[in-house]
């Protein structure tokens, strides 16, 4: 089952349990929709023809008006066009004449996929047909961030983030089993695995350089048009033929190294259920594994075409037993999130904005930053500043307030409001781009913000071998998701305080500064840049760790963000906030400081720890933010 396919299916599954009717419109020959796949439920199945190179692949010819009549005797409140192409092009025709408003999946590149056939004289006139069915769709769906930005580049402008669920119970490390090992590599060999289609687009022929790597064995599951010409290109590689169930668990789990070497995946399903079945991925870093590989957390992405990164990468893994494990670990954990059952709710949720028509554009750099306007849902993301950490100012030990929730509270007092400002924190201290990309944005999003804050790239920039560009680039990406749902957002850069032993990582961290005014500018949005900020660089501003805001810097940092946001009187109430609280901090001396702090962070750091594990946010739900104290608010329901 293909990953087009299996998403439909698991869509009609969630949709059906929770009190939805749903017709499917599918090929005569398709497979598990046209079976067991979808037992019960209401299908229309129309006659089709395969491709003569891939009769697996078909295709229906049906008229706009054959649709049409499905359509008005079903009548439905959306249409869901799952990967349109050919038989989506024509239900999108019908819709429209019917007046049903449209989601549109982009689930296939299909513009790329002629190109590895060989049809690359056809590639412009696809590449246009793609255009125009995702620009006249009432919405798009995305699975990636790379995806949306190849849409957004063909003038696509009504997009959204929608990625995949994973079944967590069916792939998982349990599943690993020594019986399996001991049949495909008897000598205890590493083994290198891929799953999926055996077809020229998936570029499972550059798995030739991994060939000859002492100690391993490269083992192959799927099926397709290039079994035959893989199996003489890889003589030594073990084919085991096309998969599914617990059978295909099982071999995903024994894996030791999976690798996907495929440049034109919007998504790439197989990789998300490596990721939960614990093994460390090898994948090329272009297309859906860009957001789902975290490079030195839970595999590695090599350069595109670049097969001897490929081979390096590989043979890193290959050769640290413990580095395996540290990654499949970690890989475990970055997708264990993504069921099924919250995918089929953001879906839902989607449905539910198209009915209403409350879809509007991707931003583009030519939008202007919005007016100044009263919010009435804020969400903040980001990692420890934006928690709190070290602002204990009139709170309980153990507990931090934090410049998000002082500018909570500031927007809660500004401009005529009949209702509380709804406020969330989903910011936790440790978290990275990644974590903000993959945990914190989807959560947003089910909540519904109008203005969003993201403060993150401290972790990230720290590491070595850390690229500015790249990890801001990832995070302009998110940011367009955001502003696509018409949110505000503001940026704020990261500050490092004046210390000589952060040199290094200050250099990174301007860097860094520098392409997040590009982003702003991109898509937009707010900017609050405090990288050179001298006030906030003074010593008072910093804790007692000397790498945090204390709460002059977080007192500081709200009215900066409040000023940003244009709330009537910030910088006046600032300095006179400032005034009342003049007093200064005293810093620890170096001994204590080493023993308090310093050796903490060191020894998480040697254990591969965050100070945020096993930590979830303050204010995972919104709570509404009156006058009163924000600790003391109730959880909005």
């Amino acid at each position: 089952m293909n990953g087009v396919t299996q998403s439909l299916v698991q869509m009609v599954h969630y949709l059906r349990s929770n009190g939805h009717t749903v017709l499917v419109i599918a090929p005569r020959s398709a497979g598990e929709v046209d079976g067991a796949g979808l037992p019960g439920f209401t299908v229309e199945l129309l006659a089709s023809v395969g491709l003569p190179s891939y009769p697996d692949v078909r295709l229906v010819f049906a008229s706009t008006k054959r649709i049409e009549g499905i359509l008005g005797e079903f009548a439905p409140d959306v249409v869901h066009l799952a990967s349109p192409f050919v038989l989506g092009w024509q239900a999108l025709r019908a819709a429209d004449h019917l007046g049903i408003p449209t989601v549109a999946i982009y689930q296939t590149d299909i513009p790329g996929y002629a190109q590895r056939y060989g049809v690359t004289a056809a590639t412009p006139a696809l590449t246009q047909h793609l255009a125009r069915i995702h620009r006249r769709a009432t919405l798009t769906l995305a699975p990636s961030s790379a995806a949306l930005d190849e849409l957004a580049e063909l003038g696509v402008e009504r997009l959204r983030l929608w990625a995949r669920g994973v079944d967590a119970e069916r792939f998982d490390p349990s599943r690993r089993s020594d019986a399996w090992r001991d049949r495909v590599a008897p000598g205890g060999e590493v083994v290198i695995g891929y799953v999926g289609r055996l077809a020229p687009e998936k570029q499972v022929d550059d798995l030739r350089a991994l060939a000859g790597i002492p100690g391993t064995r490269i083992v192959i599951v799927g099926d397709g048009p290039s079994r035959a010409g893989l199996e003489a290109a890889l003589p030594d590689a073990e084919f085991l033929g096309f998969q599914t169930g617990l059978a295909l668990a099982e071999s995903l789990a024994s894996f030791d190294v999976f690798v996907h070497p495929g440049e034109n995946e919007t998504f790439c399903q197989t990789v998300q259920e490596a990721l939960a079945s614990g093994v460390p991925v090898v994948a090329t870093g272009r297309g859906g594994p860009l957001d789902l590989v975290e490079s030195s957390r839970t595999g590695w992405l090599y350069r595109p075409g670049d097969l001897d990164d490929l081979r390096d990468r590989v043979r890193d893994l290959v050769g640290d037993d413990g580095k395996r494990r540290a990654f499949g670990l970690a890989a475990r954990a970055a997708v264990a999130h993504r069921t099924w059952a919250s995918l089929g709710a953001e879906l839902v949720g989607h449905y539910d904005d198209v009915v209403a028509r409350r879809i509007e554009p991707m931003p583009t750099a030519t939008v202007p930053i919005s007016a100044p306007r009263v919010w009435s849902r804020y969400v903040a993301l980001g990692d420890s500043i934006t928690e709190g950490m070290c602002d204990s100012s009139r709170q309980s030990p153990g507990e931090f307030r934090g410049w998000a929730d002082r500018l909570a509270m500031l927007l809660a007092h500004a401009g005529t409001r009949h209702e509380p400002l709804l406020y969330a924190n989903l910011a936790v201290r440790g978290r990275t781009i990644h974590d903000l990309v993959e945990r914190q944005v989807p959560l947003a999003l089910s909540l519904r913000p109008d203005l969003v804050t993201i403060l993150i790239g401290g972790n990230d920039l720290s590491r070595r071998g850390a690229s500015p560009r790249r990890l801001a680039d990832r995070l302009g990406r998110t940011v367009a998701r955001l502003r696509a749902t018409g949110a505000d957002v503001v940026i704020v850069t990261p500050v490092i305080p004046p210390r000589p032993f952060l040199l290094s990582l200050n250099r990174r961290t301007h860097e860094f500064a520098r392409e997040l005014r590009r982003i702003a500018d991109e898509t937009g949005c707010r900017l609050l840049d405090i990288a050179d900020d001298a006030t906030l660089l003074e010593p008072r501003m910093w804790a007692a760790d000397r790498v945090h805001l204390g709460s002059h810097g977080h007192r500081l940092l709200s009215y900066r963000a409040a000023e940003v946001l244009d709330v009537p009187g910030a910088r006046e109430l600032g300095d006179l906030d400032a005034a009342a609280h003049d007093e200064d901090t005293l810093p620890l001396s170096t001994p204590a400081w080493l023993w308090a702090h310093a050796r903490p962070w060191a020894g998480r750091r040697v254990r591969r720890r965050t100070a945020g594990d096993g930590l979830t946010p303050k204010h995972v739900a919104l709570v509404p933010v009156t006058p009163t104290d924000l600790g003391r608010a109730r959880v909005d329901g």
